[in-house]
C-alpha cells in the first residue's frame, strides 16, 4: 500500500509541475466540479455516515461522478488534485469513524492512479471533441486501475480470495459504472453550461438514499450479535424452500443446535465473551455447511440449520437421514476443535471445549411442515443433551400438520443469555 501511494505522490507532483497547465475554462471547471463535490458530500454526511455502519467495507465510491468529471475536463494530474480534495473532505466529514486514514490514503491513491491514467490517455489519443468510444474507453481505464490496484491488495492480504471479495458484489460494480457514467454526463455539462451541474445534486442525493434499501433490509433480516439470519427471516425462508416454491431445490430435514453449558461461559467470563463465542460459532457454521443452505440464531445460543440441495427425484427417509447426521456430525466436531482469542480488560482470554449438542428431524416420505420439523428437531435435542451433551440425535418428524408458534417479527439483538436447555 505504502508502495502505490508513493507513486501516486510522485506522479501527482510530476504531473502539476512538468505537465500541461490547464487552460483558463479547464482551472474554472475544476474548481466548480470541486466545490460541487464537497456540497455533494456536506449534503449526503448522514447518508454516508448510516451507508458506512449499515454496510461496513464498501466497494463503491459515489463521488466518482465527480472524480471522473474532473479526469475528462483537466489534465491529468490537476484532475488528480481536485479528486484527492473532495475525497480527503468526504472522509472528514463521514468516513472516519469507519474508515482509519492509511485506508483512506490508499483509496486516494487509487483515484490518483486512475485520473492520471485517464489523462495520459485523452493527451495522447483525444482532441478537442472526444468521442463516444474515447469516454467509454477512459470510463474502463478508470475502472481498471483504480479496482485493480484494490483487488492486487486484497488478494495479497486474503489469499485465494473469490472475485466477490476482490471485486465487490455485482450490483456495486453496476452503481460504480452507474457513477462513472454521471461524471461523464457532468463532464458534458460543465462543457454546455456550469449551471446545469446544479440539476446533477438532488438526483445524486436520491441515489445515494436508494444505495441505503439494501443495507437496511439486510439489517432488517440479520442477527446483530453473529451475522446470521435472525429468527423470523430463517422461518420465512425455509417455509419458502419447504413450500416447493422453487423447483430447483429441496430441503430433507432441519438441524437444531444449543451450545452446552454457555450459561457457564457468561457467568465466569461476561457476556461480551459470550458474544464473542457466539460470534465464532456461527462463522464455524458458515464454514462447515455449504453456501445455500439457510443458518440461523433463533435466539439465545440456540442456531437452526435447513440444508438446500437441487432437487433430483423420490429421496428416501434413510438417505436423508444418514446425510442429515453427516452434517450434523461435522458441525458438532468443528465447534469442539474451536479456540478462541478473546481480547478482554485483563489481557487475551483463551476460550476452548466448547461443544454443542445437536437435534436433527428429517421430513416424513409424505412431507412435513416447519413447525412439525422443528418441533421434531426440539425434542431431538433434548435427547442429545439427556444422553451427555455434545452428541447428535436425529429423528422422522410426522407428517401431520403441527401447531407451533413461529417468530414473525425480527428478533432485535437478541440477548446471549441461556436458554433452559443449556
Amino acid at each position: 500500500m505504502l508502495f502505490i501511494e508513493a507513486i501516486a505522490l510522485v506522479l501527482l507532483v510530476a504531473g502539476l509541475l512538468t505537465g500541461r497547465a490547464p487552460a483558463g475554462t479547464e482551472l474554472w471547471s475544476g474548481a466548480v466540479l470541486c466545490l460541487l463535490g464537497i456540497a455533494y458530500s456536506e449534503m449526503a454526511v448522514g447518508v454516508e455516515r448510516e451507508r458506512r455502519r449499515l454496510g461496513g467495507a464498501s466497494h463503491v465510491d459515489l463521488s466518482s461522478v465527480w472524480t471522473f468529471a474532473a479526469a475528462l475536463v483537466l489534465p491529468g494530474a490537476h484532475a488528480a488534485l481536485v479528486a484527492a480534495l473532495i475525497m480527503l473532505h468526504l472522509w472528514v466529514r463521514a468516513w472516519r469513524e469507519w474508515v482509519p486514514l492509511h485506508r483512506q490514503m490508499f483509496s486516494v491513491a487509487t483515484v490518483v492512479l486512475a485520473c492520471i491514467a485517464v489523462g495520459e490517455l485523452l493527451d495522447h489519443v483525444g482532441g478537442e471533441r472526444q468521442p463516444l468510444w474515447l469516454v467509454i474507453g477512459a470510463m474502463v481505464l478508470f475502472m481498471a486501475v483504480n479496482s485493480g490496484l484494490i483487488a492486487a491488495v486484497v488478494s495479497v492480504n486474503i489469499p485465494g480470495a473469490g472475485p466477490a471479495t476482490l471485486f465487490g458484489p455485482r450490483d456495486e460494480n453496476l452503481l460504480e459504472v452507474g457513477m462513472l457514467c454521471m461524471g461523464a454526463l457532468t463532464a458534458v455539462a460543465i462543457a454546455l453550461n456550469p449551471v446545469l451541474l446544479l440539476l446533477t445534486l438532488l438526483p445524486l442525493y436520491v441515489v445515494l438514499r436508494a444505495v441505503l434499501v439494501r443495507p437496511l433490509e439486510a439489517a432488517a433480516c440479520t442477527d446483530g450479535k453473529t451475522g446470521l439470519l435472525n429468527a423470523a427471516t430463517w422461518v420465512a425462508e425455509a417455509e419458502r424452500v419447504l413450500a416447493g416454491t422453487d423447483r430447483a431445490e429441496r430441503a430433507g430435514g432441519v438441524l437444531m443446535l444449543d451450545l452446552d453449558h454457555f450459561k457457564a461461559v457468561n457467568d465466569t467470563h461476561g457476556h461480551a465473551v459470550g458474544d464473542h463465542v457466539l460470534s465464532a460459532v456461527a462463522h464455524a457454521l458458515h464454514r462447515v455447511v455449504r453456501a445455500r443452505d439457510l443458518v440461523g440464531r433463533m435466539g439465545g445460543e440456540e442456531f437452526v440449520v435447513l440444508p438446500r440441495r437441487a432437487a433430483s427425484g423420490e429421496r428416501s427417509v434413510e438417505l436423508d437421514s444418514v446425510e442429515l447426521e453427516v452434517v450434523a456430525e461435522r458441525i458438532r466436531a468443528h465447534v469442539a476443535d474451536l479456540r478462541l482469542e478473546v481480547p478482554t480488560l485483563r489481557g487475551p482470554l483463551t476460550v476452548a471445549g466448547l461443544t454443542v449438542s445437536i437435534g436433527g428431524a428429517v421430513a416424513s416420505p409424505d412431507g412435513s411442515d416447519l413447525p412439525a420439523l422443528l418441533q421434531t428437531a426440539d425434542t431431538a435435542l433434548y435427547e442429545a443433551k439427556r444422553a451427555g451433551r455434545n452428541t447428535v440425535r436425529v429423528a422422522v418428524a410426522s407428517s401431520v400438520p403441527s401447531v407451533v408458534n413461529l417468530p414473525s417479527a425480527p428478533l432485535v439483538n437478541p440477548g446471549s443469555g441461556a436458554r433452559a436447555k443449556d
